[in-house]
C-alpha cells in the first residue's frame, strides 16, 4: 500500500503539500516541531494514498518521502 513519510523536523509548515493532494490526505498537525512550526501529517486511516508523489514534488524542504 502506498504511503508517505513526512520528516517533521525538516517541515516548515508552508502547507503547499496540503494544496496538491488529490485525496486531501495531507493536513497540518496540532503539535509543533523543533523549529516551532506546525508540520504536515498524513491522515489516511483507510489507505487511500495512491503514492502519486504530488506532495513530495511540491515540498520546497524535501521533507516528504513517498513509498509505493
Amino acid at each position: 500500500m502506498p504511503t508517505i513519510v513526512i520528516d517533521e523536523d525538516r517541515c516548515k509548515g508552508c502547507q503547499l503539500c496540503t494544496t496538491v493532494c488529490p485525496k486531501d490526505l495531507v493536513t497540518m498537525a496540532e503539535n509543533f516541531n523543533a523549529k516551532g512550526y506546525h508540520p504536515a501529517k498524513l491522515e489516511d486511516p483507510e489507505g487511500e494514498c495512491t503514492g502519486c508523489t504530488m506532495c513530495a514534488l511540491m515540498c520546497p524542504d524535501v521533507a516528504i518521502t513517498v513509498y509505493r
